[in-house]
């Protein structure tokens, strides 16, 4: 048969085993193990499985929603419920939200490989079509739609079509294009008159009067006229050699290729490219100098990072960490208390969250700790274990993470400052308590090889009665406090006491209250003390539903460490995600140099310099294919959109323009904005898109956010997250920017 989706044939042994499909065994507890049938659906994009239950259809599920496939007893799921023999036959398919993962058995070891590989290769592919597959894609899903095979598509199987090509519009909408298509006026589209249809279903009048304005050469655009285009409009240093490059890879139609020209399909690929959007492309990968004090950086942190949900009964998870470092996060939390059979557990202390062990999350973070980034992770540790507990906790970080944990000082002699992310890539540092100075340990070592009068069993007896004085009174294990490093918790004591008394690697927990307080009251006193200290912000006790609190006043004052509780979908952590979203998603980002100068007066309350002054006009003009809030057939989105900036105060700012109203297939504003931005460096563009409703709140649509510095100039298409912070894969919004230096 024909191979579907534009694809390969090296592909189609693949499609072919995921479209016949398969019984799985489906694993919930111990004695909830049941045989069920999944395969793939014809738009190549969705998985169906049957379900017993009486009600409701058989659930399916988006590969756009799938994050990971893992071979192996590699969830918390399968390793509690199957028997080590089955490893080979196991996988997981995790899932980007708050969706529980599916654990599968499958009948023999080959069969798991061929699913986990057959569903990886697909997704591989869907993420990569190139112009010809998407097209080869869309004919595949037009036939699809039409049920009885006789070329014509009717109005019912039009709708068909468009829901398989994840296009929603408003059924009025749909008649209208399809009765203007209807030539014949025979209730039936064929042939030209099902492309006339989808040519006016994807018609992008903006695209047209841009495109005409440089498409000065027979009505198609030329080499020149391209540069022309990105000079002027896109404000960048354009050659003859680049236009030629992007006629290469955009323009769909060979014969308008061979004449060295760009259609107007090609110049929408074009302006799709990832490339061409909104996000700098020099500023995807890590542009940034890594070679500074780990104190310089703001680093993406995260709150009770075992936690699934809520603070007082939700689950806690090994998975939790993985979701958090696989965002890029790279400070996580772990509460310790003492277990049974002498194993630490990892909960909220004191409330009904479910416990996990020590042991079992250590590994967990070994496994995904670099995965998205290579530069160190902070293991922040919440102390609640004895003694006794507390050795254990030290030789499972000792045997599981190894030589990538760090339990001495780089270099040699005692350090007088932080190494560098790029010195402690692949490492991990401890954040707890310490018996004593790092300074101390240096001394004692000193003393102890030039000290010869002392036996070597009375010096041991003294060293023994110090420790067990420090011991008793900090009830602190030595093989734990000596893997405190660079991370030493203590209390502050105001800003003159931690200038004159703390060393460089003692480091401080604030309350957000209190963070908050000396940021509107301290700012300057408190960057200056970022500038020589680590600080860790967390969110309030309060917040029990795991809600979160705004990161920027606390990045403004220098704060590197503002911690969040990464499992809640909110406007906070789209923010943190859009901070973190530059420099290789490494979860470092470099603090501006007036936050790294020991001498800085900046100020980001009172701007005694506000000399940065940028005026930015921006032209909200269209959106394309934005998704439904709810799954009601007649829920199609009224939208509109809140331009925001996020930064100092006096930044700080939103506008909003009109909802259209039963429009979120393609809707059109053309509304101006201006804003005036002091502190770039620090600035944060977020777009939002709402379903506007006269009578209650707005309802959340998707939503991009990315720093101010890392924006591009003129005719841009923004990408769009769900709530999730995943990327929709069809959705977007057209936007032009225009950007002055104050005169």
């Amino acid at each position: 048969g024909v191979i579907p989706c534009g694809f390969a044939a090296s592909c189609f042994e693949n499609l072919q085993f995921l479209l016949q499909g398969g019984d799985l065994l489906k694993v919930r507890s111990t004695s909830w193990k049941k045989t069920r049938y999944f395969r793939l659906q014809e738009d190549c994009k969705t998985m169906w499985h049957e379900s017993k239950k009486t009600f409701g259809k058989n659930p399916t599920f988006s590969l756009d929603d799938v994050s990971a496939l893992r071979l192996g007893r590699q969830s918390e799921g399968l390793r509690k419920y199957t028997e080590e023999h089955v490893e080979g036959r196991c996988f997981s398919i995790m899932f980007k939200n708050r969706r529980k993962n599916l654990d599968l058995i499958a009948s023999s070891e080959e069969e798991a490989k061929q699913w986990v590989n057959s569903l990886q290769k697909l997704m591989s592919n869907l993420s990569n079509l190139n112009s010809q597959e998407k097209a080869d894609w869309i004919f595949n899903c037009m036939r699809k739609a039409d049920k009885n095979k006789d070329e014509k598509l009717s109005q019912s199987e039009v709708k068909n079509f468009m829901r398989l090509i994840n296009i929603e519009v408003d059924d009025d909408y749909a008649d209208m294009l399809f009765k203007k298509c209807d030539k014949s006026n025979s209730g039936f589209l064929a042939g030209e008159e099902i492309e006339h249809f989808y040519d006016l279903l994807t018609h992008r009048e903006e695209i047209d009067v841009i495109y005409g304005e440089y498409a000065k050469t027979t009505g198609y655009m030329s080499p020149e006229n391209l540069v022309e285009f990105l000079m002027k409009e896109q404000r960048e240093k354009a050659s003859l050699t680049d236009a030629h490059k992007i006629i290469e890879s955009c323009e769909p139609d060979d014969k308008v290729k061979e004449k060295k020209l760009l259609s107007k399909d090609g110049f929408l690929i074009y302006l799709h490219h990832p490339e061409a959007l909104i996000l700098n492309p020099d500023h995807k990968d890590v542009y940034q100098d890594m070679g500074q004090p780990l104190n310089h950086y703001f680093i993406s942190s995260s709150h009770n990072t075992y936690l699934m949900e809520d603070q007082l009964k939700g689950p806690s998870s090994t998975e939790a960490y993985i979701r958090a470092l696989l965002k890029g996060c790279r400070c996580v939390e772990l509460d310790c208390w003492d277990g049974s059979d002498d194993e630490p557990v990892i909960y909220h202390g004191y409330t009904l969250t479910s416990k996990i062990l020590f042991k079992d999350a250590i590994k967990a973070i070994k496994e995904y700790a670099f995965k998205t980034s290579d530069y160190p992770v902070i293991l922040s540790l919440e102390n609640h274990c004895s003694v006794k507990q507390q050795e254990v906790m030290a030789q499972h970080m000792s045997s599981i993470l190894g030589s990538a944990l760090v339990t001495t000082p780089l270099g040699d002699g005692m350090p007088t400052n932080f190494p560098s992310p790029e010195e402690l890539k692949g490492k991990f540092l401890i954040k707890g308590k310490r018996l004593n100075k790092l300074e101390t340990s240096f001394a004692a070592e000193a003393e102890a090889a030039e000290d010869t009068d002392v036996t070597e069993e009375e010096e041991s007896n003294d060293d023994e009665e110090d420790e067990q004085k420090k011991k008793k009174k900090l009830k602190l294990a030595k093989e734990l406090s000596d893997m405190v490093i660079y991370c030493k918790s203590v209390h502050f004591h105001g800003f003159e006491d931690a200038r004159q008394n703390l060393s460089f690697y003692e480091m401080s927990s604030f309350k957000e209250k209190k963070a908050i307080a000396l940021a509107e009251e301290s700012a300057n006193a408190y960057i200056r003390h970022n500038i020589d200290k680590l600080s860790r912000i967390y969110p309030a006790g309060t917040r029990t539903d795991s809600s979160n609190y705004n990161p920027v006043p606390l990045w403004n004052a220098g704060c590197q460490i503002v911690a969040l509780n990464f499992q809640t979908n909110c406007t906070d952590m789209d923010v943190n995600q859009g901070r973190f979203l530059v420099n290789g998603k490494s979860g470092y980002v470099l603090k501006p140099a007036y936050m790294r100068d020991p001498t800085t007066e900046f100020d980001p309350i009172t701007l005694t310099r506000g000399d940065w002054l940028k005026h930015k006009t921006l032209h909200i003009i269209s959106a394309q294919q934005l998704p439904k809030v709810n799954n009601k057939k007649s829920s199609i989105v009224d939208p509109l959109i809140k331009v925001q900036i996020y930064g100092v105060p006096a930044d700080v700012a939103e506008k909003e323009t009109n909802p259209i109203e039963n429009n979120g297939f393609n809707p059109s504003w053309n509304e101006n904005f201006q804003f005036d931005v002091y502190v770039p460096d620090l600035a944060l563009l977020r777009f939002l898109i709402e379903d506007h409703d006269s009578t209650s709140d707005n309802e959340f649509v998707a939503q991009y956010t990315l720093p101010f510095n890392s924006l591009k100039m003129g005719y841009r298409h923004v990408p769009l997250f769900n709530k999730n912070g995943d990327r929709l894969p069809s959705a977007g919004l057209f936007i032009h920017i225009m950007l002055l230096d104050a005169e």
